[in-house]
């Protein structure tokens, strides 16, 4: 028999006023902040997915399994329009198309037989968290936003009043023509409404990721920066941040047991210090072992934990990590609690050292090197990794990639903007950035070693314990970045990323064309970069 709540038990989670304020008059049943049983439950009831050994919820998102950043688009309207970095990444919309497709979008959403409603916040820091209504047909989907954001009081939820609304319809399909997308997936910001539209996708991160594009326009208006990174924070009390790109070792590095987590990807820095956007995590698993990282590894053995795009073993129903069958970006979604030395404030102080994070792919970068300011704004700006070869026909060698800021894609503003606030910020508080790369050692992929994770990890303790910042260091002539002659723990030859390839001379040239990739990219910003900046880039 079902377990009945009392009334005096009972606790009100629907809106006083309902979903009156997002226009829209449902049809169906409503369920308001379900949590994490409940949702799991519906989801399991309407078919959405699958339970996995141990409890965590498995979707698969096909044939989506990763972001559409060509059909995201921002409306172009007077209140935004001088601010808006338009272009590739900020594709105008006008305002009859949003028009259409929000009356379509809605009227969908109210023939729906149940929606999922989710009342949320973004940013830890009161003073400029947003708050955020999710209205979505999917009970998966809801309690994958649920994991992802900071969750209220059971007790505000009758009187939150939401200052943004995202309206999911993953099964909609636009029609370019009346709408003015370019296919029929959309992921749609009206800055001056405060809404988002996201349809004809399955794939959970744009509704992460939309509310992060959010944050990177209206923070810096307040003299607040928006950051793609992970923060942890030390015994002692010493923040650090943890910039890069995907797959370069973001959330496994700051997930350190030594360190309490902040958050893994998304952040803010104020002239208070920093804090996390999210309220939980969403790591890539592909390859996952409780070895290499213990602590993520637990999480997707837990119940609540949202799995996507993952394959189980039959019948156990144990997760294939190494499965890449459905995609390589297999991800898992959790609440930060569920990472045992999680900050639960979601807050720390001003960063003591922030690491630039990359996988060079071809071999020549050096495991850890210290930056000057200059050296900070350039490597930022630049925002570099390389992909590995043999993922198309006929591509043979490491192919660079260049997302500005850490994150070009999500970025509003011109990416200068954020790059004179991180080294405003760096300057005022005396941080020390250090860049790492994560990727291949002793030649490129194909021929070199992925570095070792023990011996990253040693390196970055030794940066945030304060035992390298006084090393003896010596200047790479092609990168002038500033090497450490030894570290405790790490041989010294691999140290230097020269003497680890068979052929000095074959390093040489390899090091010279990257250099070169670097010169080229920063000429896309053009005079916006001072002369200083630029001369802290590769010199060979």
């Amino acid at each position: 028999m079902a377990t009945q709540v009392t009334p005096s038990a009972a606790v009100r989670r629907e809106s006083l006023e309902g979903l009156a304020p997002q226009g829209l008059k449902p049809s169906g049943e409503v369920h308001w902040n379900f949590v994490a049983s409940e949702l799991v439950e519906a989801a399991i009831r309407r078919g959405e997915g699958r339970l996995a050994e141990m409890g965590p919820f498995v979707a698969v998102t096909s044939p989506h399994t990763g972001r559409s950043p060509n059909d995201k688009f921002v409306v172009q309207e007077s209140s935004s329009e001088a601010d808006v970095d338009w272009g590739k990444v900020n594709q105008p919309m006008a305002q009859a198309h949003y028009e259409a497709l929000k009356a379509d979008v809605k009227q969908y959403l109210n023939t729906l037989p149940e929606l999922f409603v989710q009342d949320l916040y973004c940013g830890a820091d009161p003073a400029t968290r947003l708050s955020v209504r999710y209205v979505l047909p999917n009970a998966w989907h809801a309690s994958f936003v649920r994991n992802m954001f900071i969750r209220p009081a059971v007790e505000e939820l009758a009187t939150f009043a939401p200052n943004f609304t995202v309206y999911h319809a993953p099964e909609f399909q636009a029609d370019p023509a009346k709408h003015g997308t370019r296919t029929t997936t959309f992921i749609v910001l009206n800055i001056a409404e405060r809404t988002i539209l996201i349809g004809g996708t399955r794939y959970a991160g744009e509704l992460k990721k939309s509310m992060f594009t959010v944050m990177n326009y209206l923070l810096p208006k307040q003299g607040v920066l928006s950051m793609h990174c992970s923060a942890n924070i030390g015994p002692a009390g010493d923040t650090a941040l943890f910039f890069g790109l995907s797959g370069t070792g973001k959330t496994t590095l700051s997930a350190d047991p030594t360190r309490g987590l902040i958050g893994d990807d998304e952040h803010g820095w104020s002239s208070e210090g920093t804090f996390n956007f999210e309220g939980g995590c969403y790591a890539k698993v592909i390859n996952l072992s409780p070895e290499n990282e213990p602590d993520i590894y637990q999480t997707t053995q837990m119940f609540g934990t949202v799995l996507e795009n993952v394959v189980l073993n039959e019948p156990s129903r144990s997760v294939d990590f190494a499965n890449q069958s459905i995609t390589e970006n297999t991800r898992a979604s959790y609440p930060l609690h569920y990472i045992k030395n999680h900050v639960p404030s979601g807050r720390g102080g001003h960063p003591k050292n922030v690491v630039f994070l990359t996988a060079d792919a071809f071999g020549v970068l050096p495991p850890i090197a210290k930056l000057t300011p200059e050296q900070a704004m350039y490597y930022f700006l630049s925002g570099y990794t390389a992909k590995v070869a043999g993922t198309e026909r006929g591509v043979t060698e490491p192919q660079a990639t260049f997302s500005a800021c850490f994150g070009a894609v999500f970025l509003v503003w011109h990416p200068t903007k954020y790059a004179e606030m991180l080294g405003e910020l760096l300057r005022t508080h005396g941080s020390q950035v250090w860049l790492v790369n994560t990727g291949w050692s002793g030649g490129a992929y194909g021929v070199g070693q992925r570095m070792k994770l023990s011996y990253t990890r040693t390196m970055v303790r030794a940066a945030l314990d304060g035992s390298l910042a006084n090393a003896s260091f010596a200047a790479d002539p092609i990168f002038g970045l500033h090497l450490p002659n030894a570290i405790d723990g790490v041989p010294s030859d691999v140290l230097n990323p020269r003497s680890t390839w068979a052929d000095g001379a074959a390093y040489d040239a390899q090091a010279s064309k990257l250099a070169g990739m670097f010169r080229d990219n920063i000429t896309k910003f053009g005079a916006a970069v001072s002369p200083a900046i630029l001369g802290a880039g590769p010199k060979g």
